[in-house]
């Protein structure tokens, strides 16, 4: 991902704003995946809305100064976790 386009887009535009962008953009995608569980066609526009999220993310990232080795370790350790669920049939 082009870290100097999502630091421009911080600069230019301010934190505050892009964190309020964070919010209109998982705000949009949450309404896909409602539109998604209702039985709407909606794979083109789930995924332009999951990009934009996606986007938005990697902006938080580094608005909040995430290592990224921090977050990939609490994401490993929370698949770790998944998987020891599944494997042993829990479902919360």
């Amino acid at each position: 991902m082009n870290k100097e386009v999502l630091n421009k887009a911080i600069e230019t535009y301010g934190i505050n704003a892009q964190l309020d962008m964070c919010f209109e953009e998982m705000a949009e995608l949450m309404k896909e995946i409602s539109k998604k569980k209702r039985g709407k066609d909606n794979h083109a526009e789930l995924v332009e809305e999951l990009a934009d999220v996606y986007i938005m993310l990697k902006q938080l990232e580094i608005m909040c100064d995430v290592n990224p080795k921090e977050l990939h370790g609490n994401i490993y350790q929370k698949i770790d976790r998944l998987k020891g669920r599944l494997e042993n049939g829990r479902k919360n």
